[in-house]
């Protein structure tokens, strides 16, 4: 598909969002934003249909890489939890990535501060190595479609 970047996508008219004719309303989109990296790391999800938050987590001392995947798997669990299967959107690639090597390769160094996070990031992997999850993860194209609709607004 070419991208035509002097006409607007065409838009949805069944979501209370915004969302392009592409993306599906039977989706939750995720992000993270980080003040500092590393820094003070948060996420969330939101429902593409309703445009409610479905979960948030932070802050937290962290990294953007780290909140991004941890959205992810955080939406893959609570999917499973719940008994729901919808396609997830991410506009970050090395999450993804992550998420499908079932490993968050960060740098972030292990100390006093960041241990906890550490914790939560083994927990992580451990649930994907633990759960097989047949949920399509899609990135998000920011370029054709704008911000994520999980997106903090910080930038």
């Amino acid at each position: 598909m070419k991208c035509d970047l002097t006409s607007p996508p065409d838009y949805r008219h069944d979501t209370v969002l915004p969302l392009p004719v592409e993306v599906s309303a039977d989706a939750w989109a995720v992000d993270a934003a980080c003040s500092g990296n590393p820094g003070k790391m948060e996420y969330r999800g939101i429902d593409l249909a309703t445009g409610a938050q479905v979960f948030h987590y932070g802050p937290v001392f962290g990294t953007n890489n780290i909140g991004e995947f941890l959205a992810i798997v955080h939406a893959l669990a609570l999917m499973e939890q719940k008994g729901m299967r919808k396609t997830i959107y991410s506009d970050s690639f090395t999450a993804i990535t992550w998420v499908r090597k079932m490993q968050c390769k960060t740098k972030l160094e292990l100390n006093g501060k960041t241990e906890q996070l550490h914790q939560v990031i083994a927990r992580a992997e451990n649930w994907l190595r633990t759960h097989p999850f047949r949920v399509p993860i899609i990135q998000w194209d920011t370029r054709a479609w704008g911000d994520i609709p999980a997106d903090f607004g910080r930038k």
